[in-house]
């Protein structure tokens, strides 16, 4: 997940072909997580993980547009983030299954109905679910939703190299690098690579 993400919608989307699709009650189960959609009330947790420096390094590498921040900046935010038009980005809340809390958030964004093209992530915020399959099962349902019910004909994402367990969970999910923009992220005065990744809808309907 990048700081673009925090620019998502999270009302509502009109599909590819045509039929609405409403996101306010939205809720997808996996094994482990439910996505619903965004609330007001989802601020108290955004404010803690971009205050959180290990959350921030993971997600993306120490970017300072991501973290700290304040509470007025996240209110801020959000109120443009309810905003804005659901045909191209949509957020949502990741609740963890078993005890419904809230642990982190998915997104799409970037979504371009002609070259059938979504960029999404996920982020989970809450440090005792890291590892656990829960980001990975977050990410399972999005790429589903989002293959399931567009015509898209690709999905990427993408993170920096040295996120190992997000490089490591995105091959496993399917997604394949694309391509690399080597020494393009420094952090704590080490140079990593932005890795890129993609899926298509071949290869999802399809896995090896």
């Amino acid at each position: 997940m990048d700081k673009d993400a925090w620019r998502a919608s999270a009302r509502a989307v009109v599909g590819l072909g045509g039929s609405a699709i409403d996101y306010r009650g939205a809720m997808f189960e996996g094994k482990l997580v439910r996505l619903r959609a965004l609330r007001s009330e989802d601020t108290e947790h955004h404010l803690r993980w971009r205050n959180d420096p290990e959350v921030v390094r993971w997600a993306t590498a120490g970017d300072p547009c991501f973290g700290p921040v304040t509470a007025e900046a996240i209110s801020l935010g959000f109120e443009t983030m309810l905003r804005l038009n659901p045909r191209e980005s949509a957020v949502f809340t990741v609740e963890d299954l078993a005890g419904g809390s809230v642990i982190g958030m998915a997104d799409y964004r970037d979504l371009d109905p002609y070259a059938g093209v979504a960029t999404l992530g996920v982020t989970i915020g809450e440090r005792e679910f890291w590892g656990r399959g829960h980001g990975s099962d977050a990410l399972r349902l999005l790429v589903d939703h989002l293959f399931g019910a567009y015509r898209l004909s690709r999905l990427e994402l993408d993170t920096w190299s040295g996120n190992e367990r997000a490089v490591r969970a995105f091959i496993r999910l399917g997604f394949r690098e694309e391509g690399r923009r080597r020494s393009a992220v420094l952090l704590d005065g080490k140079r990593y690579d932005s890795v890129l990744f993609g899926m298509l809808r071949e290869e999802w309907a399809n896995p090896a």
